[in-house]
C-alpha cells in the first residue's frame, strides 16, 4: 500500500503546487506557439518555442522535485487552456511576454511567502526563479523588439534567430534538480 505524504501546507506551498500548473501551462502555450509557427513555414521561431516548452517544463519539474525533496504531497495538474489562433506573429511574442511578466509576478509573490514565513530554505530555492524571469523577461522583450522593427518581413526574424541566441535556451548550469532529469 502507498503512502501519502499529504500534510496541512503553509502558504508558500500552495503558492507552490499552483505554480507547477502554472509552467506546465506556459509550456502547453509555448507548444501551441511552436506550431503555428511551424505551420507558417517558419522554423526558427518554432524551434525557438519548442525549446522555450521544453524549458517551462523544466522549470514546473525542478518545483515538482523540490516538493518531493521537502516531503511534501504533489499532485500534477491539468494544464489548463491554451490560446491557439492568432491573427499576425507579433500577437504571439506579445502573448508569450506577457505569460512571462504573469510568472514573474507569481514567483515574487512566492518569494514573499517564503520571507513572511521564515522559511529560508524556500527563499532561498526560489532565488534562481526571480533570476531566471529577469532572462525570460529580457529575451521576450528582445524578440518582440525584432518583430516589430522587422515591419511583418518575418524571414529578417528567422535570420536574425538564426544567426543570435535568445535567452539561454535552458542551459543554466545552477538550475535547481530537476524531477525525472533535465530535458
Amino acid at each position: 500500500m502507498a503512502t501519502s505524504k499529504k500534510q496541512p501546507r503553509s502558504k508558500f506551498y500552495e503558492l507552490l503546487q499552483a505554480q507547477i500548473h502554472n509552467e506546465f501551462n506556459a509550456s502547453q502555450q509555448y507548444i501551441a506557439l511552436a506550431v503555428w509557427f511551424d505551420n507558417e513555414d517558419l522554423p526558427q521561431l518554432a524551434k525557438h518555442f519548442y525549446k522555450q516548452s521544453v524549458e517551462e517544463r523544466n522549470h514546473a519539474m525542478a518545483l515538482v522535485q523540490y516538493m518531493l525533496d521537502t516531503s511534501h504531497h504533489v499532485e500534477i495538474p491539468d494544464s489548463g487552456s491554451v490560446r491557439n489562433d492568432f491573427a499576425d506573429a507579433r500577437q504571439l511574442v506579445e502573448l508569450a511576454l506577457e505569460q512571462e511578466k504573469e510568472v514573474a509576478a507569481d514567483i515574487r509573490t512566492l518569494a514573499k511567502a517564503a520571507r513572511a514565513e521564515d522559511d529560508y530554505t524556500a527563499e532561498q530555492f526560489i532565488q534562481w526563479f526571480l533570476k531566471e524571469q529577469v532572462e525570460e523577461i529580457s529575451a521576450m522583450s528582445t524578440l518582440l523588439n525584432i518583430v516589430d522593427r522587422a515591419n511583418g518581413n518575418l524571414f529578417e526574424v528567422e535570420r536574425f534567430l538564426h544567426r543570435e541566441s535568445v535567452g539561454d535556451g535552458g542551459d543554466d548550469v545552477t538550475m535547481p534538480p530537476v524531477a525525472g532529469g533535465k530535458l
